[in-house]
């Protein structure tokens, strides 16, 4: 029998700058790319009347967190400058900011110059790609402004990452970088994160799926759990299919990490995204009933 992942005594709430999100029966952020060359959505929304569509489509289909970036992460990517970066992202914060007061804004960003730039614009969360390893002054930014983390796990560098990436053990590696990020996070005055193990960033097929059916040993850590594997490699190598068909194959994965405890869902497709969340907790439910 299909059994959902009961995770007690993990943080279910995120104070982000002074509100504070309660994460039971999960939460959807969606992907806002300012980029001209995301692997999936590139060039789509670059202009503001695109942007501001997208955003209020994602809010009205139940987004609770919208991630705005402005620099691709692909594998491959080649780097941008940091004013580059900040004007893509700091134009689109502000005129989100203005239309959607009620939305949570992230910066997707392993940059401590952007982050403090967009978080003067008023978002609430850094989703930083590195873990801190990409900017020495990222820490400080995050707890200066009281935001909320996510520390994500990659080995290597978006241009490097998939260069036959090599663990010993992935799960236990990448738990091991996530708790110790975590601890000098709380050091420097960080005291709300979210964990993400990186699918895909510094990860081949095999260690994706590893990682994947291991999810649930993250819950040790105590922390909420966000995934991303929206239209990514790992689901499209499987189904021998592209980003543009690999919607139904994201549901499923997203299912599978929901039902090990995932608490946060980073899509590019919030409806479906959503109804994940509401089958997955039908499902506890009617177990807690058994």
């Amino acid at each position: 029998m299909l059994q959902y992942q009961s995770l007690s005594g993990r943080k279910k709430t995120l104070n982000c700058r002074g509100r504070l999100v309660n994460l039971e029966g999960g939460a959807v952020m969606g992907i806002l790319n300012t980029t001209p060359d995301s692997f999936f959505d590139g060039g789509h929304f670059i202009d503001r009347d695109s942007q501001l569509k997208q955003v209020e489509k994602m809010l009205k289909e139940g987004a609770l967190f919208i991630d705005i970036g402005g620099y691709s992460s692909r594998p491959g990517a080649e780097d941008i400058s940091e004013d580059e970066e900040l004007k893509r992202v700091i134009p689109a914060i502000e005129a989100i900011g203005k239309n959607f007061p009620e939305a949570l804004l992230s910066i997707d960003t392993f940059r401590s110059g952007v982050a403090q730039k967009a978080l003067e614009s008023g978002v609430h969360i850094v989703n930083d790609i590195s873990g801190g390893t990409g900017d020495k002054n990222m820490l400080a930014t995050v707890a200066a402004f009281n935001a909320s983390y996510i520390i994500m796990h990659m080995q290597g560098s978006p241009k490097t990452m998939q260069v036959e990436p090599h663990y010993e053990d992935v799960a236990k590696e990448v738990i091991k970088f996530l708790d110790t990020k975590m601890k000098e996070a709380s050091a420097a005055g960080i005291s709300d994160v979210v964990l993400d193990p990186g699918f895909g960033f510094g990860k081949n097929l095999e260690q994706n799926f590893e990682l994947l059916n291991k999810l649930h040993l993250l819950s040790m850590l105590g922390q909420p759990v966000m995934v991303g594997v929206s239209r990514k490699s790992m689901i499209n190598k499987v189904l021998h299919t592209k980003p543009e068909n690999a919607l139904n194959g994201t549901t499923i994965v997203n299912t599978m990490a929901v039902i090990q405890g995932c608490d946060i869902l980073r899509v590019h497709d919030v409806k479906e995204a959503m109804q994940v969340f509401k089958l997955v907790n039908t499902l506890k439910n009617s177990q807690q009933k058994i």
